[in-house]
């Protein structure tokens, strides 16, 4: 089992105003303490955007790079969101990574709330994928597209039509896919051989389950705890894991434990803990 971290596991995150952003030195150093090998590369300029300052930043830590989470707007015609795919491919050449895991941006701050898709907004869409999906494939790179809280593709619903209409590979976010209504171990059961790689994290389904009726935003949810350390929510990961191995999946589990933090934690303490445990628990299934 390939096992990888994530920053946000470390509170790091893209929307403005999310919280205590901790640096990559210190993130990096506790990811290879606890025995980490790989990790994803985190927000759009948490590294460095320029390849060679992103090859250097991340080179003395001696972590695997799988890639990065990459959020782009996908479903309107006038935007074209190539150049900015190609500026993240020169990085991926300079300083490693396989996947560019994609996440199709509303185009609005955060992830509180979104629009909804029309038909020439899927149409669109789909195009899109298919584009960025060849772009990657040319230069050595997986795309996948993300299901993620607050994008274009949040629902289950929405997830189906994407998997049944297109030929891009998925991002198993165990959090994320639970949050949009999945039932997560029926969704790999039907679709484990699209699964590129996987963000697992687990997940209080009592809180989950107040994201689609409107009781909870994203944030709220997250400063309520909804994710916790694997093995302490309600992800069945050995089910998930055994499907997985089924269906000849050897991608990487990357640690994703979505949190916000108020400040600097203390030397001994903060998101380490919690990532210790999930590392643990994952790599016990392998």
């Amino acid at each position: 089992m390939k096992i990888a971290g994530a920053p946000i596991s470390w509170g790091v995150c893209e929307v403005p105003g999310w919280g205590y952003q901790m640096s990559p030195e210190r993130v990096l150093t506790e990811m290879k303490e606890i025995g980490l090998t790989a990790t994803e590369f985190g927000p759009a300029g948490w590294l460095p955007i320029d390849a060679a300052e992103r090859a250097a930043a991340i080179a003395p830590f001696g972590l695997k790079p799988v890639g990065s989470f990459f959020l782009a707007v996908m479903h309107d015609p006038e935007v074209d969101p190539i150049p900015a795919v190609e500026k993240e491919l020169d990085a991926f050449e300079a300083a490693g990574g396989e996947f560019l895991v994609l996440a199709a941006d509303s185009g609005r701050d955060g992830y509180d709330d979104r629009p909804v898709l029309d038909e020439q907004g899927w149409a669109t869409l789909f195009a899109n994928l298919t584009r960025i999906t060849e772009v990657c494939a040319a230069r050595g790179v997986t795309a996948v597209l993300h299901p993620h809280w607050g994008t274009m593709v949040q629902n289950v619903d929405e997830v189906e039509r994407v998997l049944d209409h297109s030929t891009v590979g998925l991002c198993l976010d165990t959090g994320h896919l639970t949050a949009g209504g999945a039932d997560v171990v029926e969704l790999v059961r039907k679709y484990a051989s699209r699964v590129g790689i996987v963000h697992a994290k687990d997940v209080r389904a009592d809180l989950a389950a107040k994201l689609l009726p409107g009781e909870l935003t994203w944030s709220e949810a997250i400063k309520a705890g909804i994710f916790t350390p694997i093995g302490e929510g309600d992800i069945d990961f050995a089910q998930i894991v055994k499907l997985l191995d089924e269906a000849g999946f050897d991608g990487y589990y990357v640690l994703e434990q979505d949190n916000m933090l108020d400040e600097e934690p203390p030397a001994d303490g903060g998101p380490i803990v919690n990532a210790r445990k999930s590392l643990e628990a994952l790599a016990a299934l392998a």
